[in-house]
């Protein structure tokens, strides 16, 4: 079997199996060690494969992620915050907070995963509330309220009745990526769809969007593999 790599953080090694018996493209991900294996029909070109893989960044990503082991937060350790990557250290009081490029978290350390949650689903709720806001009112549109959970099979959600509802991971990621998703779900409060008038609606409030849609479905995942205790 060959081996193509899909780009990205991390690049991921696919195995190439081609099979006489195969009418269409078809991906597995091991359960025991995560290996990736694309299985193709015979005359199916290498650079159709990797079409394929990069259409399916997102599925692959996250089951890869599954694959590897979880990363519970301790202090010494690290942990993405807003896109940058930041120390955990030992701090005083009884919340977490970030400061001089850390995180300082105090208490015990068996308490310091869900200290770190608290303290991301706090931020998340601040900047998703003010990214609605702004827009929001840039739309010229109310909404009925915001929820944040701890979902895998989508980062928001937008409601018949105006609710809006986002992953509090978000804050994790880069703010461009965060600002794009509140603007994606502000967008159906117009469009409550994906069509090509939905999207204009998303670039107006948001132009270029791709950028972090792209950045979510190659690198979104990985976010999934901190384990605070709780989902």
């Amino acid at each position: 079997m060959t081996e193509l790599t899909l780009p990205g953080d991390p690049p991921v090694a696919v195995k190439l199996r081609r099979s006489a018996r195969a009418r269409r493209l078809s991906l597995r991900v091991s359960r025991l060690d995560g290996r990736v294996t694309l299985t193709l029909p015979r005359r199916v070109p290498e650079r159709e494969a990797l079409a394929f893989l990069r259409e399916k960044a997102g599925w692959l990503r996250a089951h890869v992620a599954e694959a590897r082991p979880r990363i519970v937060p301790a202090v010494g350790g690290t942990l993405p915050f807003e896109g940058r990557t930041l120390e955990i250290r030992p701090g005083t009081g009884r919340t977490a907070w970030a400061e001089d490029g850390a995180l300082h978290v105090p208490g015990r350390p068996g308490q310091v995963p869900a200290r770190l949650r608290a303290f991301l689903i706090g931020a998340a709720r601040a900047r998703l509330a003010a990214a609605s806001d702004l827009h929001a009112a840039a739309l010229g549109r109310g909404y009925a309220g915001i929820t944040l959970r701890d979902t895998r099979s989508r980062w928001g959600s937008c409601s018949a009745r105006g609710g809006l509802m986002y992953s509090w991971r978000l804050v994790m990621a880069p703010p461009e990526v965060l600002d794009y998703v509140a603007a994606h779900e502000v967008a159906h409060l117009a469009e409550m769809n994906h069509s090509p008038a939905f999207w204009a609606v998303v670039r107006q409030l948001c132009p270029g969007y791709e950028a972090p849609r792209a950045w979510l479905r190659a690198e979104g995942p990985a976010l999934h593999r901190f384990d605070f205790g709780s989902r």
